[in-house]
């Protein structure tokens, strides 16, 4: 950043730099209400830049400024920050101040972002408006650019910024939450400056000149062109070339509007991956460079990289708070453009529009979704779900996805707060679908192809799944989306044909068909014109209800049904378990499975949870059905196919494996099994059971005490005990009861070598007296004593006779098991 260049240095910025480091916050603030209040233009144009960089950080990241994603509503030094940076609040006044006075402020072009960049460095001027006639070009051979901005651009440029700046989160704060400064202060200037009601307020602020005045406004001729859509030359303007543009009067009633919704846009939507910049890169646009590249070569000043081919390299990873301002603009907008005039919409024609007044910020609600947004959204979009990874953090790009394709959310007659589910789509959308056609179908193809290598076992995946489906499966809309596909299939020649040589009006002495056949015309051109934009003109389209795509939906919901069988299948597994173990287990008869198993399971494999994830994935393939027509004699075909295959044996519950020389090894389907949740190995704990990890519910000191003394006694008195659990009697069983369970350890499937000779070792009879450092044990041991000192009390017995029969209900208590465990663990 370059602030303007200085001739003295400002006393005012150097106590206001020693003062940013002695004293608080909330102190700095006062001083600089003050100081707006009572300076001049003159000297507060001096601590402009240094203000804005101490407030939103700078532009590299190393000054991290106030911290405004990491402020939240719980510290005290919040309602200090949003009240300074409101929009009618002291910064605002100080910017309005500067504005009138005209001042510029520079920003180097290697901070834009990088397609605007490379577009500048390549030396063709950038389709948004808001870049013409700002830039700078060096005079003695300076390889920079500089972008001079207004105050009000300045100080917007800074603070859309602020949200994309690489920042390094101090340990244990996160940045996603929606209740933080920088959230809120987006939701206040768009609510400020884009009002769904009344217009936008008036600079509250003026000086001697007047009223703030708009610094480069649109040209009046075009009221909105040229941004967000491609322009019909090939050729584009090269930046020695700008246009100039005349003051509106009309344009000056919402310029801080534009400025504020292009500068949100550009800063945080148009960004491309490396793949995106060159597909955009059609053979029409590379001639243009060419051309321009050697017109210039006898120009005195070309600016730099214009002769050069420049790569394209920016680092696209956006955040879940990226996604999540983003979202809260796509749902702002909407409401924005919802709040039009019905009146307004009426007289949109042609020949109405003529004899109608139409306000700017009415004229600015009817165009602004589909020409400041759309296209870089989708651009947005759609590589977002190419590159997210496959998690539940995957939900606010959904989410910002769904909240762009369902205007219809965002009216007055929604805000009903129990809206009906079936409600169906009003028909005044269908422009609305049709000029949107990709943003349905596309996104929604790149989500199949997700949504099958998604864990959808996983409650929260489920969940998307499902938020997905019923939103396409409101009524009327997958038909809207079908008209939509088939205007763009309509052939060229019979457009041609159908194109009437003049349009009369009935009237006139026209037809009604005639009437129908331009009407049917301009919105198959409307859709082609969208598709075209955003995917070029070879573009290979693939119908969302077309045959390719619907096998597509039958492998996901073949995936779903598995995920179903899965889901319930481990619910049920874990409620036996909970019930076996909920009452035996604390008399040591309960089975032995989940002692073996490590503790941690994740909460989304939980009972409660896999139900949901049940009911979310039927929900899901009704709607499923519902949307493609699918025959539910079919469905419930597969369904049963899938869950009889599923209990025909535990080893088919494996994932695909070959067997190998050292054990099973996983297939490239097992992979996509064990990913996607469908199939798991049974992991249990097969190595020494003397080594498990100290669990929470044992004492780590005697743990290892007892593992010490039942070591020295299995080596002194090992052939001893292998002898005595040979024996085939009752005391060879009593034997195998108290020193090892060779039974148990047999039955357990070995699925490596390794495993297999760690067993062999541990079948050895030896003594293990672990059991007794759980803290269960010793609970149940200090009861019994407690219960033989009142008996002993009672009939005269002294310790050793307690002890004793301690010890010989012990005994007795093993025979019992003994001789009942087959009919115990049966039952």
């Amino acid at each position: 950043m370059a602030a303007p260049t200085l001739q003295q240095p400002s006393f005012l910025l150097v106590n206001l730099k020693a003062d940013s480091i002695t004293k608080p916050l909330l102190q700095r603030c006062q001083d600089l209400v003050k100081i707006i209040d009572e300076y001049p233009a003159k000297e507060l144009r001096v601590i402009f830049p240094w203000l804005v960089e101490t407030v939103f950080g700078s532009l590299d990241g190393i000054i991290s400024g106030w911290n405004l994603r990491l402020l939240h509503s719980r510290s005290n030094e919040y309602n200090v920050v949003v009240e300074f940076l409101n929009p009618s609040g002291p910064m605002m006044k100080l910017v309005y101040k500067l504005q009138a006075e005209e001042y510029k402020y520079e920003i180097p072009v290697n901070y834009l972002p990088g397609p605007v960049k490379v577009c500048i460095q390549e030396g063709v001027l950038p389709e948004c408006p808001l870049f013409h006639n700002k830039l700078q070009f060096p005079l003695s051979g300076l390889l920079t650019l500089n972008l001079a901005l207004n105050p009000f651009e300045f100080f917007m440029f800074h603070f859309a910024s602020c949200l994309i700046t690489p920042t390094s989160y101090p340990q244990g704060h996160h940045g996603s939450s929606t209740d933080s400064a920088y959230f809120v202060l987006v939701d206040t200037y768009l609510k400020y400056f884009l009002p769904c009601e009344g217009s936008v307020p008036p600079s509250p602020f003026s000086d001697s000149r007047g009223s703030v005045t708009a610094p480069s406004p649109r040209s009046s001729g075009v009221s909105f062109a040229g941004y967000g859509v491609h322009s019909p030359s090939l050729l584009k303007h090269h930046i020695f070339h700008q246009p100039s543009v005349n003051a509106d009067p009309a344009a000056q009633e919402i310029w801080r509007s534009e400025t504020l919704l292009q500068m949100f846009v550009e800063i945080w939507l148009h960004h491309y991956s490396l793949e995106m910049y060159q597909k955009l890169q059609s053979p029409q646009v590379k001639l243009a460079l060419l051309q321009y590249r050697l017109s210039m070569s006898s120009q005195p000043f070309a600016p730099p990289g214009s002769g050069t081919l420049h790569t394209y390299q920016e680092p696209f990873s956006p955040t879940e708070e990226h996604v999540l301002v983003v979202r809260l603009l796509v749902k702002h907008l909407h409401a924005f453009s919802n709040s039009l005039k019905p009146e307004t919409l009426t007289s949109s024609s042609p020949s109405a529009h003529s004899h109608t007044h139409t306000s700017p910020l009415e004229e600015f609600k009817r165009v602004v979704v589909q020409r400041f947004v759309q296209q870089k959204l989708y651009l947005f979009l759609q590589h977002c779900f190419g590159h997210w990874p496959l998690d539940a953090s995957f939900r606010a790009v959904l989410e910002t996805w769904l909240s762009y394709i369902q205007p219809w959310r965002y009216t007055e007659e929604s805000t009903n707060p129990q809206p009906d589910p079936n409600r169906t789509v009003p028909d005044k959308w269908e422009s609305f679908v049709q000029e949107n056609l990709l943003m349905y179908t596309k996104l929604f193809q790149v989500l199949l192809n997700r949504a099958v290598r998604t864990d959808l076992v996983n409650a929260r995946n489920a969940l998307m799944v499902f938020r997905v489906a019923k939103v396409f499966a409101q009524p009327n809309l997958a038909e809207m989306i079908q008209k939509g596909e088939q205007l763009f299939l309509e052939p060229e020649h019979v457009l041609h044909h159908r194109q009437p040589r003049g349009y009369l009006t009935p009237s006139q002495g026209g037809s009604f068909l005639s009437s129908r056949q331009r009407v049917v015309t301009d919105m198959v051109f409307r859709v082609k014109g969208h598709v075209y934009a955003l995917e070029g003109q070879d573009c290979q389209y693939k119908q969302m209800f077309g045959s390719e795509l619907r096998g597509a939906v039958m492998k996901l919901i073949q995936i779903i049904a598995q995920a179903r069988q899965t889901a319930k299948r481990i619910s049920d597994h874990s409620s036996e378990v909970s019930a076996n173990n909920s009452f035996l287990s604390w008399f040591g008869m309960g089975t032995s499975e989940l002692n073996n198993t490590f503790s941690g399971a994740e909460p989304e494999e939980s009972g409660e949870c896999l139900k949901k994830t049940h009911e979310f994935l039927d929900r899901a393939l009704e709607n499923l059905c519902q949307i493609f027509k699918l025959n539910q004699g079919q469905l419930a075909q597969l369904i049963s196919n899938l869950s009889s295959s599923q209990d025909d044996g535990n080893n088919k519950q494996l994932p695909d494996c070959i067997q190998g020389e050292n054990g099973l090894i996983l297939t490239d389907l097992g992979r996509k099994q064990i990913i996607s949740g469908l199939r798991r190995f049974d992991i249990q704990y097969q190595g020494d059971p003397e080594l498990q990890p100290i669990r929470s519910y044992e004492n780590a000191l005697l743990v290892r005490m007892f593992y010490r003394i039942s070591s020295l006694l299995n080596e002194r008195f090992g052939g001893h005990m292998n002898a005595l659990c040979s024996r085939p009697d009752l005391l060879g069983r009593l034997g195998r009861h108290y020193l090892s369970d060779l039974d148990s350890s047999a039955k357990k499937p070995k699925l490596s070598p390794t495993s297999r000779r760690s067993s062999e070792r541990n079948r050895s009879a030896r003594l293990s007296l672990r059991p007794l450092a759980s803290y269960r044990t010793l609970l149940l041991l200090l009861l019994l004593l407690l219960l033989l000192y009142v008996l002993g009390a009672a009939l005269s017995l002294g310790p050793v006779s307690s002890t004793l029969l301690l010890l010989t209900g012990g005994l007795l208590y093993g025979l019992l098991v003994t001789l009942c465990g087959d009919k115990l663990k049966a039952h």
